[in-house]
């Protein structure tokens, strides 16, 4: 059994979403003797983590409402390096995408270390697409599983069909495959979206 860690480390100075600065966790560390203790603020939507519908939805639910179990299981991840500005549903036409399969998209976006704002994104016509299927979920290695769409038409489409959306994932070192999947975002309660763990273990396939 292989474990991929596909979590995107949080460090002061990390890569955030259009290099905001505002975005930028701060950590601060107090010592008294030989106790230390530190604090951070960070922004929800920080490295890898997960939406939930209020962050594109108006009076959308919020994160405790996305059950664990839909976040621990059997995933497919497909390898769309050569793909160029978009995913559109004729990058993912032909992939074996069937209902209540949870998806994950390696792009180029894994292979860098930096923020780029012409990163992949998941057009209009793929979020679409997936919703009819009616998949359980997506991951993408972007900052952010669209750009440059008004109104914001990939997030809305696959959340109001039910559509979990993971994005920051970091996927370089994982090869096209089913892997087992385990997500856990941290269990806050009312917000947009939870920084997660994000574990993939190859070899072991749930019934």
């Amino acid at each position: 059994m292989k474990l991929y860690d596909v979590t995107a480390p949080i460090f002061e100075g990390m890569p955030v979403y259009k290099n905001k600065e505002e975005k930028q966790p701060k950590i601060s560390t107090e010592t008294n003797g030989h106790v230390t203790e530190s604090r951070i603020a960070m922004d929800l939507h920080t490295g890898t983590h997960v939406d939930s519908p209020l962050h594109m939805l108006t009076d959308g639910d919020t994160m405790e409402t996305i059950n664990i179990d839909d976040l621990v299981g059997n995933v497919k991840l497909f390898d769309l390096t050569h793909v160029e500005d978009r995913i559109t549903k004729k990058d993912i036409a032909s992939f074996q995408i069937e209902k209540d399969d949870f998806v994950l998209f390696k792009t180029k976006n894994s292979l860098q270390d930096s923020f780029d704002f012409n990163f992949i994104f998941v057009a209009e016509d793929a979020a679409t697409y997936l919703a009819e299927i009616g998949i359980k979920g997506v991951g993408v290695d972007g900052l952010g599983i669209e750009r440059s769409q008004s109104e914001h038409p990939t997030h809305r489409t696959l959340f109001s069909h039910n559509v979990i959306i993971i994005e920051g994932l970091r996927l370089k070192e994982v090869p096209t495959g089913e892997y087992f999947m385990v997500a856990a975002p941290i269990r806050v309660q009312g917000t947009d979206a939870a920084p997660a763990r994000i574990l993939l273990f190859d070899g072991i396939v749930a019934e």
